[in-house]
């Protein structure tokens, strides 16, 4: 068996947390999703380093505000994918909201941005300075799009990789 790791899924509502974490997990896009309430767990394997990870990925609720039942969703957690929906400027400032606030529960964990929604390029509103201010932040920024799959096994494969270099200890859950 595998190494396990908990995996965060963190943004705003609508920015694409469940399109993602499907497309990842089981390689399907829908149209169709309904907003997620709670929490919602895939797992996933992957292989990195010659080592197995098992990724169980808990897609929280994309409330805009953090809330206070969510706390007990972070606690454990070995990574965060920061989810922001590049035809939205504003999920830029949500999703960085989130991170602090569950960086402020679990700690400083490896991240990983993904700037969703690739595919709608014509509607993109987050330039190329917008993105060099989240790496000057110090965070790992990927482009994803759920929608054609591309980017979306490098950004997990990204913040597995952080995670085993960082050695966060094994999620027991």
């Amino acid at each position: 068996m595998g190494e396990r790791r908990k995996v965060c899924v963190l943004g705003a509502t609508g920015v694409g947390k469940t399109s993602l974490v499907a497309r990842f997990a089981r390689s399907i896009f829908s149209e169709s999703y309904r907003t997620t309430i709670g929490v919602a767990i895939e797992t996933r394997r992957v292989r990195s380093d010659d080592r197995e990870l098992d990724l169980i990925l808990w897609d929280l609720s994309g409330e805009d505000e953090f809330q206070d039942v969510q706390i007990s969703y972070v606690r454990g957690a070995a990574g965060f994918l920061i989810v922001i929906d590049g035809t939205r400027r504003a999920t830029v400032e949500t999703g960085l909201r989130l991170h602090a606030a569950a960086r402020g529960i679990a700690g400083e964990l490896p991240s990983v941005i993904a700037l969703n929604k690739a595919d709608l390029t014509a509607a993109w509103e987050i330039d190329e300075a917008g993105e060099a201010r989240l790496r000057k932040a110090g965070l790992l920024v990927t482009r994803t799009s759920a929608r054609t799959g591309a980017g979306v096994e490098g950004a997990f494969c990204a913040l597995a990789r952080a995670m085993l270099a960082s050695e966060v200890p094994l999620w027991r859950g």
